[in-house]
């Protein structure tokens, strides 16, 4: 890191050995699977910077912005709006749950077979390694599966402010009302947290703003589907990683600097990858930051990742809101309609996901899947079967993968990869 932040790690409460650790392997991590890559777009350098400085300089102006009076707002899921936290004059971020840390006292309070995104975030927070964490004035739960809704119940003991939101489980009009319902309770405790009301004016801002940083990533989106592919599936997903906790105009920017380049590329036929790579499409749960075991293993077996049908990729943000409402209420309905769209496997029955895959193989010509899933994940575990068989009765290769945050199985995967990679060769 370009400075010294340690007095601001202390000051949060961080452990700075153990945070050191997690800076030393996060840091050499980094350079061995994203700096040590051919052929990168000019554009990445911005978000190397941003990973240099995840707990730096980053932190250092949430906390410049808290001291100005804004708050913030931590969570971990894409059910959150960012366009209320927005409007309300805070600032969204996404937490830390991409690494295993802290195990042995996370299994103190939940079960070893417990899903391993749950199993991080409480590790982050045990081990004092999360600034982010730290530095937020309200956390936001979501009751997705029953895994997180039961880890809630423990996390509310270890942290300030945890605010938990309930979500619908099947897509009715019901489940529409309870969405729009559990909007407007969010909505209400922002404005109870920063003492700012949410007006038409803030709203729409807000709206615009978001939309923006989703129509860059769909912009970027757009252009992996040229062959040969202009951007290798680790350097987007690390834009869409990034997606979650930088600042939105500057974010914005830069990914559309990074699609001029690649439009440059695409013109020239120059890729990272030759013409005719093996061209695969990953489906199921999000890769957080620091997971990038997964992509690392498939680029380094001759494929190229060409999309992510996750919540940090398209399913997170394949939606714009319609912004054309002229009332705080028309303007929450959007957000509720917006949001209802997400294809999370929550909901059951859950076709859309299924047509959502399928469409994405098509437009991003995807030779083959790999369904990832995270150990003990059972929405995604028990829809990665049906998935499987929809590909198959469409003669679509799929190799289905269950797996964690540590490198103990990488051998076993690399196998498995590679194999299937000469397949669809």
């Amino acid at each position: 890191m370009s400075e010294d932040y340690r007095s601001m790690w202390t000051d949060l409460g961080l452990d700075l050995v153990a945070h050191d650790a997690l800076l030393s392997v996060l840091g050499q991590g980094y350079q061995d699977i994203y700096l040590s890559q051919k052929n990168r777009p000019e554009g990445m350098a911005y978000f190397d910077f941003v990973m240099s400085e995840v707990h730096g300089l980053r932190i250092k102006e949430l906390l410049d912005e808290k001291a100005a009076g804004r708050k913030i707002v931590g969570s971990f899921c894409v059910f959150v709006p960012e366009e209320l936290v927005l409007a309300a004059n805070a600032t969204l971020v996404g937490l830390c749950s991409g690494a295993d840390f802290a195990t042995e006292d996370v299994e103190r309070l939940l079960p070893r077979n417990t899903c391993a995104l749950i199993k991080s975030s409480f590790g982050f927070k045990l081990g004092k390694v999360c600034p982010y964490l730290e530095s937020a004035d309200m956390i936001v739960g979501e009751n997705t599966c029953d895994g997180k809704k039961k880890a809630y119940e423990s996390l509310g003991g270890l942290v300030n402010n945890l605010y938990v939101m309930d979500l619908p489980q099947v897509k009715s009009a019901n489940g529409k009302a309870l969405l729009k319902a559990e909007y407007q309770r969010f909505k209400a405790a922002l404005e109870d947290l920063t003492g700012v009301a949410i007006t038409k004016e803030s709203l729409k801002d807000a709206i615009h703003t978001v939309n923006a940083k989703r129509a860059a990533i769909h912009r970027l989106s757009a252009l992996r589907k040229a062959d040969p592919a202009p951007i290798s599936g680790l350097d987007a997903l690390l834009a869409n990683q990034v997606f979650f906790y930088d600042n939105p105009a500057r974010f914005t920017e830069s990914v559309n600097k990074i699609c001029d380049e690649l439009e440059k590329r695409i013109a020239a036929k120059q890729g990272v990858f030759p013409a005719k790579t093996p061209r695969i499409l990953v489906s199921g749960c999000p890769q957080a930051v620091p997971n990038w075991k997964l992509p690392m293993i498939v680029e380094a077996a001759g494929a190229v990742i060409v999309g992510e049908e996750s919540c940090v990729g398209e399913r997170g943000t394949r939606h714009l809101t319609d912004a054309s409402g002229e009332t705080v209420e028309q303007m929450l309905d959007a957000i509720v309609d917006r949001h209802f769209q997400v294809d999370c496997a929550i909901f059951t029955p859950n076709p859309d996901r299924l047509e959502h895959i399928q469409q994405m193989v098509a437009d991003y010509h995807a030779d083959g899947v790999i369904h990832y899933g995270l150990q003990f994940c059972q929405p995604y575990l028990m829809e990665s079967m049906p998935v499987e068989k929809a590909l198959e009765d469409r003669q679509i290769p799929c190799l289905r993968i269950e797996t964690d945050y540590s490198m103990e199985d990488v051998g076993q995967l690399k196998t498995r990869i590679e194999a299937f990679v000469e397949q669809l060769k």
